[in-house]
């Protein structure tokens, strides 16, 4: 998966890179022009066989006064072309119609995302995927519930922090499908590097049809391995911090878990979401992830295997 600046699949990010190519094409002029002076004054000071006494300097002051004049309108292009750059991200967005919002909220270490509705029985809430239209400019709203986070997806928008007490906006918007990595890019704790989310970028049928069908209730547990499954979770601690639609389970400490088997990856990045990796993790979060506030859960092997029944049902 790319993640990188310099293939921008969105305006935002296209708009930062031609800001980047524009301070790197001129700082290469610069640098260029600086050297090629530095060398014509080394090979003219080597041609000089006996100091001079007297110089007339109105050419070294006219070619200082030049040099700083130069220096200055230089600069003065950089910083109108990075203000007019950073006010066009800003706002981008705002006059659109259709706008979609979509609350993002940093934790150590894993990312909250909620499709608010004005129904809330509507709303959506999942957990280290953003899923977004083509085409349609997305308000992000970030905020944190612990320490300070960024968020960053280098090939669709730059970074923004995500501030204890405050909500930021960003705005995204893909030109194209695909599924774009981002990462939090301020160091929040010992996992820090493995925050991830990704944002997938959906034509507007497949996204009409992924939010249409979130809301709805946890798949039901229909086998009797997926039931006992169920009743592990219910009893076992996952239901202290977990939160299923259609089943008494309602915490928010940790991500809902109502269609976890339709998700990438676990632990925010840091696993690729298959059976082996859901049993490790569900076993001794811990050793995966170091700090993070999962806790192991002790369970026999057919405990696990009926607990994983039923998980994976979850889609």
């Amino acid at each position: 998966m790319i993640q990188s600046v310099l293939h921008p699949a969105g305006p935002q990010s296209a708009k930062i890179l031609a800001l980047l190519n524009t301070f790197l094409i001129v700082g290469t002029i610069v640098w260029v022009v600086v050297m090629l002076i530095l060398l014509a004054a080394v090979v003219r000071s080597r041609r000089r066989t006996e100091p001079q006494t007297t110089e007339d300097t109105r050419p070294m002051r006219l070619a200082v006064g030049t040099g700083s004049a130069l220096t200055i309108a230089v600069l003065l292009t950089l910083l109108v072309a990075s203000v007019a750059v950073g006010r066009s991200v800003g706002t981008f967005g705002q006059d659109k119609p259709n706008q979609m919002e979509v609350q993002v909220t940093g934790h150590q270490w894993w990312w909250e995302v909620t499709y608010p509705d004005p129904q809330p029985s509507n709303t959506i809430r999942t957990a280290n995927e953003i899923h977004i239209p083509v085409g349609q400019p997305i308000l992000l709203r970030l905020s944190t519930r612990d320490v300070i986070h960024s968020l960053w997806i280098p090939r669709l928008h730059g970074k923004r922090d995500l501030i204890p007490g405050r909500v930021n906006k960003f705005w995204v918007q893909a030109d194209q499908p695909g599924v774009f990595r981002a990462q939090c890019a301020e160091f929040c704790g010992m996992q820090h590097a493995n925050m991830a989310l990704v944002v997938i970028a959906q034509t507007q049928g497949q996204f009409q049809q992924w939010k249409s069908h979130q809301p709805s209730p946890a798949a039901d547990a229909v086998t009797p391995q997926q039931l006992r499954g169920k009743e592990l979770f219910l009893s076992l601690p996952c239901a202290n911090c977990h939160a299923i639609t259609g089943v008494d389970a309602y915490a928010t400490l940790g991500p809902d878990l109502t269609h976890l088997a339709s998700r990438t990856t676990l632990a925010a990045g840091t696993l690729i979401n298959n059976h082996g990796n859901l049993a490790g993790w569900v076993s001794n979060a811990p050793a995966i992830k170091p700090g993070t506030s999962m806790p192991p859960n002790a369970m026999s092997a057919a405990e696990l295997q009926d607990l994983m029944a039923y998980l994976e049902n979850l889609k």
